[in-house]
């Protein structure tokens, strides 16, 4: 077995340059290989059930197979690739290709090269460098697979367009705002935002409004943070100060508070003395439309120096609420205060 310690065909294949084609989950289909890639594991899961769903929908004699890639031993793939008396389709799942042994990674990048009939092989790869002569094989074209990417969600932004698809897979619709306090409700894995959407619409029904958002999320850390933040951008001061010493009496924790203050501020700076439409902005600056409106109405009455100095504050107040000041309440206040009165104060 010399030949199979050669190092693999097309070793520098990365994603940008894979000749099989790279989908969304949402577009998930069988294909001889499937290599599921990326962190998101909720998004890998559904990703695999679509699959299994497909192939069963297909021949409900489907045979389904998980084999453990840490775990694996020599010829294991084959033997339950191999064809059965009655030539039923089969789908093999394998986790962790990336704590993968010796023996799995040899034997996958055989199989690969020449994958069984009626078979679907579906690799699931969460990230590393382990496996990644295999990764390189399958994204070179061998197999004749597929690629779904599941990367990571973790900004506002990529959160926001989840949340927007979520809804549309459910077939309802949820205003922006709606759709932007719910995003912000659940900073956690996006299995909880999910299951929050469902719920909601369940509960609710197909069109959703910012009023049930916030009924069905009230006493939220970031919900209530997004409350103050919006209070100070439309420069009602009053409403904004009450809001954040409410705030504040609850035990929330500064931090979020000025998370979401600061994400409003950077949005009103990237929109100043901008020209074009919102739908043009939307595409240059990569934000949504309706967020591109948004902030250019609450950048409405700054003057550029004071829209910098926001911005130097946000970096000062961070650094105050981090162990830098005695009283990190105060600090928010204060930069709040600055934001709900232009800079003028």
């Amino acid at each position: 077995m010399a030949a199979a310690r050669k190092p693999a065909p097309r070793a520098t294949t990365s994603r940008a340059s894979a000749k099989i084609p790279q989908i969304d989950w949402s577009e998930v289909r069988p294909a001889p290989v499937v290599l599921i890639s990326g962190p998101e594991s909720f998004l890998a899961d559904r990703a695999g059930q679509a699959i299994r769903a497909a192939l069963l929908e297909a021949n409900s004699d489907l045979e389904v197979h998980d084999v453990d890639a840490a775990s694996y031993t020599s010829g294991e793939l084959f033997t339950i690739a191999s064809p059965s008396l009655f030539a039923e389709p089969r789908l093999i799942r394998v986790e962790g290709v990336e704590k993968c042994s010796d023996a799995f990674l040899e034997d996958a990048k055989r199989y690969v090269a020449q994958p069984a009939d009626d078979t679907t092989l579906v690799l699931r790869h969460s990230g590393g460098q382990r496996g990644k002569a295999l990764l390189d094989l399958v994204r070179g074209g061998a197999g004749g697979g597929i690629e779904v990417v599941c990367a990571e969600v973790k900004k506002d932004q990529d959160r926001l367009a989840f949340v927007q698809a979520e809804f549309r897979r459910l077939g309802a619709q949820a205003t922006p705002g709606a759709a932007r306090n719910l995003a912000a409700a659940y900073s956690g894995g996006i299995g909880e935002l999910a299951g929050a959407i469902g719920q909601l619409v369940s509960d609710v029904g197909t069109r959703i409004t910012e009023d049930q958002v916030t009924r069905a999320t009230e006493g939220r850390v970031e919900t209530n943070a997004f409350r103050v933040a919006d209070a100070a951008t439309a420069g009602r001061a009053a409403d904004a100060l009450v809001l954040l010493r409410q705030a504040f009496s609850t035990g929330t924790d500064p931090i979020p508070m000025l998370a979401a203050l600061n994400m409003k501020v950077r949005a009103m700076a990237r929109v100043f003395g901008a020209g074009g439409s919102g739908g043009q902005l939307a595409k240059e600056l990569g934000m949504a439309p309706w967020q591109v409106d948004r902030a250019l109405r609450e950048v409405r009455g700054w003057r550029e120096e004071d829209l910098a100095r926001a911005i130097d504050m946000a970096a000062e107040t961070e650094w105050r609420l981090k162990g830098g000041s005695r009283d990190p309440e105060y600090a928010l206040e204060k930069y709040l205060l600055f934001v709900a009165k232009r800079g003028r104060v």
